[in-house]
């Protein structure tokens, strides 16, 4: 049961970061002046989507917390690497972010990195 608490907890993050970097994406850049910025936040704050990004960053954090009823911290945490592999995964075919070798054979090293941690 503890590593669908780990598996809830990077869904929800992943989901949490995807949608608010789409929908920012769809709103535009934040304007230069300060009364600008204010409205611009304000106008994104209340934004379903990006409230469902909120919404989602706090369901991750109570699934979180449950994991750490069932694991030792060090034994959860690098699970966490997982979320950058799936992001830029999702980045690429949903968000048309750029591919670049020097991405995937990081991310190659932090998944390895975490199968070493899990297993050791």
């Amino acid at each position: 049961m503890g590593y669908i608490y780990i598996f809830c907890t990077i869904l929800f993050t992943i989901y949490g970061q995807i949608i608010l970097k789409w929908r920012l994406n769809q709103l535009g850049s934040l304007p230069e002046g300060f009364s600008g910025k204010l409205k611009f936040m304000g106008h994104a704050l209340l934004d379903f989507y990006i409230i469902s990004g909120f919404i989602s960053a706090f369901l991750a954090s109570l699934f979180w917390m449950a994991a750490m009823t069932k694991f030792e911290i060090t034994k959860a945490y690098p699970f966490m690497s997982l979320s950058p592999a799936l992001v830029f995964i999702i980045g690429i075919y949903f968000l048309g972010e750029t591919f670049t070798w020097g991405k995937l054979i990081g991310l190659f090293f932090i998944i390895l990195g975490t199968l070493i941690t899990v297993k050791f």
